[in-house]
């Protein structure tokens, strides 16, 4: 019996071709934690990745780093310190830590709204 892969049939990039594809944000109702979606080229050689999160006035609120990913589409949710300061900007940077190639880092900017209050 034969089973299928898709990931078998995809063309694996070597490092100087792999890049973020997209980067995506989208903040949570609770105006606290935001959803980031990162996807990069099917890749040979495992990359790391260094996400930050800025708020508007250029302080950082949040950061995480992905050290070899298994995975070439990452989910992953951040959480927001302090006050929430809009625009926020999310700047992801693909990187090979042995000196090899760099990738351009690729930035975002959205808005955080403030969570609704209800009346109990």
């Amino acid at each position: 019996m034969e089973f299928f892969f898709p990931e078998d049939n995809l063309v694996r990039a070597v490092p100087e071709e792999t890049h973020i594809q997209t980067l995506n944000a989208e903040a949570y109702p609770d105006g606290r934690r935001v959803r980031v979606n990162i996807d990069i080229t099917p890749f040979q050689k495992r990359p790391h990745i260094e996400v930050t999160l800025n708020d508007g006035e250029g302080e950082e609120v949040a950061s995480t780093s992905f050290v070899e990913p298994m995975s070439w589409k990452l989910e992953f949710t951040m959480h927001i310190r302090g006050e929430i300061r809009n625009p926020y900007t999310l700047n992801a940077k693909l990187y090979y830590p042995d000196d090899g190639p760099s990738d351009e880092p690729r930035s975002i900017t959205f808005e955080v709204n403030p969570p609704v209050e209800t009346a109990e």
